[in-house]
């Protein structure tokens, strides 16, 4: 099958981090022909060093990688006059609802009055509401064209579209993690920092102090690590090592994506965001602390609060509210050193029980998979 796969950059490189991920796994693990198309293609390099950002088309890891001018008019009209009608991908993803380009929608229209039609997926965001569950694989008939839409949702459950997840991912984490110390005292606690600019980041470095543990944290660049060099009245830059008693902070350059995931497979606790390393941290097998995109009217604290319900329902009591209220207070801006040292007093049995999350996750299909098994009958 050819994929056509559009990606338009909104949230950092939280939505390319999924489609290149996704295109690659299509391109590399089931042998599809795809075409990756990205409006911001300078989101792309940081996680892909080797690719050209100011490339209208290339190829990388067997994955051709387009430029996608504008989300509609007559730049991407321009750009796609060259493919004839019938280049049109058999698997069409707009990802995250992003919107066809009007010309690329009119070619697809154009295939389906002389033959079936290309397969149109919208690739959703990650959600453990149950609703996600309700809507995934649900047809959408275009209102004026022979065309449908269909919804694929990614979740945590069977009837979802599972999670992104390599086939040798698993292995190579094990590979990593096989022998590591599992004892977090008298050593100090390897701690990963993703999050978002509003986290509770003063609240939570007085709690790491106060509660003795030596910590050593791993600052994501970008805006985790301006906020904390803000905060401690240091140069945002990566290099050197900060330090504030018995706190060890170490900034990074931007790593990609398969740096990134070592790193997490490396740490006790990492704290992560969004939707790409929210994944990737749950197949890290290590415990987690969520700090979800902020959305109107709080929809986002019904969103986490749906993901937890599921992630402590294996958990005792006194874990599961730890667990809650260490969410809580990470996404309401209100962190205690009392919610800290309950939830650090629990690590060892946390550990355990990421290990067996991400084991029972392993036991459904793959997106990818899942996927080619949907568009099945669909073509």
């Amino acid at each position: 099958m050819r994929f056509d796969l559009f990606c338009r950059v909104i949230d950092n490189y939280g939505d390319i981090g999924v489609c290149w991920r996704l295109a690659r796994q299509l391109a590399a693990e089931h042998g599809h022909p795809v075409r990756l198309w990205v409006d911001d293609l300078r989101s792309l390099q940081p996680l892909l060093p080797e690719s050209d950002p100011g490339a209208t088309a290339q190829t990388q890891h067997g994955v051709e990688i387009r430029h996608w001018p504008t989300a509609t008019g007559e730049e991407f009209t321009e750009n796609w006059s060259a493919d004839a009608a019938d280049a049109v991908g058999d698997v069409v993803i707009e990802a995250f609802a992003c919107e066809l380009p009007p010309a690329f929608v009119a070619a697809m229209a154009a295939i389906a009055t002389q033959a079936r039609p290309p397969a149109w997926i919208n690739l959703e965001y990650l959600s453990a509401e149950s609703w996600a569950e309700d809507c995934h694989g649900l047809a959408s008939p275009h209102p004026t064209l022979p065309l449908t839409k269909y919804f694929f949702f990614p979740g945590f459950g069977e009837r979802s579209g599972g999670l992104l997840r390599e086939s040798e991912l698993l292995a190579r984490r094990d590979a990593v993690q096989t022998g590591q110390n599992d004892d977090i005292h008298g050593r100090p606690l390897e701690i990963s920092l993703f999050c978002y600019d509003d986290a509770p980041l003063a609240d939570w470095l007085r709690a790491l102090a106060a509660s003795g543990q030596p910590a050593r944290i791993h600052v994501a660049a970008g805006k985790p690590q301006a906020a904390l060099a803000a905060l401690l009245g240091k140069p945002n830059e990566a290099s050197g090592r900060w330090t504030l008693g018995a706190l060890e902070l170490i900034p990074l350059p931007f790593l990609p994506q398969t740096d990134y995931d070592a790193l997490l497979w490396r740490c006790d606790l990492n704290c992560i965001r969004g939707e790409d390393s929210f994944v990737r941290a749950q197949w890290a097998a290590r415990p987690l602390l969520w700090h979800i995109y902020a959305q109107d009217e709080n929809a986002h604290l019904d969103k986490l609060a749906a993901f937890l319900d599921r992630y402590c329902a294996g958990l005792d009591t006194a874990s599961a509210d730890a667990v809650r209220a260490l969410h809580r207070a990470w996404n309401g801006k209100a962190l205690t050193e009392g919610s800290w040292r309950d939830y650090c007093a629990r690590l060892p049995e946390l550990r355990v029980h990421a290990r067996q999350w991400a084991d029972k996750l392993a036991l459904q299909g793959d997106l990818a998979s899942n996927l080619g098994k949907f568009l099945v009958g669909k073509l």
